[in-house]
């Protein structure tokens, strides 16, 4: 039942969202003719959109204070996330596995060549995403800094082809090494830091990476980036376009399944275990006798690895970089694509990558408001499912020897 205080709160809440967009919706300048356009229609749209969503949002949120509720008294207890109880039901998994391989192997003769370049960007974005996945969703580390990794993968097989005429499958290991080289670089120094200093200090060694490669003309050629880097050789054979993108699509899907694999028994290893205690309660683990200097520095050294193979793969694609592809913004859009997918989810991190590159991509149509969706759904997203798309499920064990021996 609609209550009279709530049609007043919803009146109310279209006023206030009617006065922050006005500048944006209804006003609009147009510099060729040198007037000004007032578009009310865009306004009375705002009004009646926010006084019903506000609806939208009183009665979500009441699902969640009933949700909290129950998970106090304990009625949510051994709640498992739909996603998962689908993993763990072999007779859903199989089939559902096997449909997206089917799905995956055909996507690019079945699809054009646009589409297949914008879902090539998507699986680069699920490989960073992954490594940023170890250094922030299991080690707890937050770094605004990962797109310095980027671009020093993208950047060695640049400057390595350039100068040496090294192939892109010399450039790829040799672009992870580097990575790794230059986390464990950034990670001595921030071994005794947490928190927002961490973050401050990664997000300054981004800046400083970006810095050199836009002056440093001798090394990197600046602003003006190099160009013609070759794409991924086939046995010597002349592909066209489109067949480089195939191609490259489906060298992403491998890298992207090695990717996982490898995460995935990271995330079960001893070090992986090290990495979750540090995230949970450092002084804890440090007192449990975890190597803390080791256990960070792995962390960022396996996470800048992935980032530096992603930037080699992200120069073979786009056949030139430059320092303007590497921006702050770089780094916060991976970061997002971990925190909204699910800290620590392989899943979640997967859904993210996919749901945050693709999404803009097919709302071209709305390109003045991507930014104001895209705004809109982080701020959804952190209230009412703060853990993520597919949150990460923590492992529970159980002893049964006493049950057993009972039996017997």
């Amino acid at each position: 039942m609609i209550t009279f205080d709530q049609i007043k709160k919803a009146f109310l809440a279209s006023i206030w969202f009617m006065f922050l967009t006005f500048p944006i919706m209804v006003i609009r300048v147009n510099p060729v003719e040198h007037i000004v356009e007032w578009r009310w229609k865009n306004m009375l749209l705002v009004g009646i959109g926010s006084f019903f969503l506000s609806f939208v949002w009183d009665y979500l949120m009441k699902r969640k204070e009933i949700g909290s509720k129950k998970a106090e008294s304990g009625e949510a207890a051994g709640a498992i996330p739909l996603v998962h109880k689908i993993v763990g039901e072999k007779r859903i998994y199989i089939p559902g596995l096997v449909a997206i391989g089917v799905f995956t192997i055909a996507f690019p003769f079945i699809f054009s060549m646009y589409q297949t370049t914008i879902m090539v960007t998507a699986l680069i974005y699920v490989m960073l995403g992954l490594g940023l996945n170890i250094v922030v969703g299991l080690a707890g580390l937050l770094d605004l800094g990962y797109v310095a990794f980027y671009a020093v993968g993208a950047y060695a097989y640049a400057l390595l082809n350039y100068h040496f005429g090294l192939s892109f499958w010399i450039a790829l290991p040799i672009g992870g090494a580097l990575g790794a080289t230059f986390g464990i670089l950034l990670g001595f120094p921030v071994l005794r830091l947490r928190g927002d200093y961490l973050a401050i200090v990664t997000l300054g060694f981004g800046e400083i990476i970006r810095i050199i490669l836009e002056n440093w003309n001798d090394f990197s050629f600046g602003p003006s980036g190099i160009a013609n880097i070759p794409r991924p050789p086939l046995f010597g054979i002349n592909l066209s376009v489109h067949g480089y993108t195939i191609y490259i699509y489906f060298i992403m899907i491998v890298l992207c399944l090695f990717t996982i694999f490898v995460v995935n028994r990271l995330q079960d290893s001893r070090i992986g275990r090290a990495w979750i205690a540090l995230r949970e309660d450092e002084i804890a683990c440090q007192a449990m006798g975890i190597d803390k200097a080791k256990t960070k520095l792995t962390a960022f050294a396996l996470g800048a690895t992935w980032a530096g193979m992603a930037g080699v793969m992200f120069a073979a694609k786009t056949t030139f970089v430059n320092p303007a592809s590497f921006t702050i913004w770089e780094s916060i859009m991976v970061l997002c694509i971990v925190v909204l997918g699910g800290m620590g989810s392989i899943i979640g991190v997967i859904a993210g990558a996919l749901v945050l590159i693709l999404t803009p991509e097919y709302l071209r149509a709305f390109s003045e408001y991507r930014m104001l969706a895209f705004g809109t759904l982080l701020v959804v997203m952190m209230i009412f499912r703060p853990g993520g798309i597919i949150p990460n499920v923590r492992r529970t064990y159980k002893f049964e020897g006493i049950k057993k021996a009972d039996k017997s």
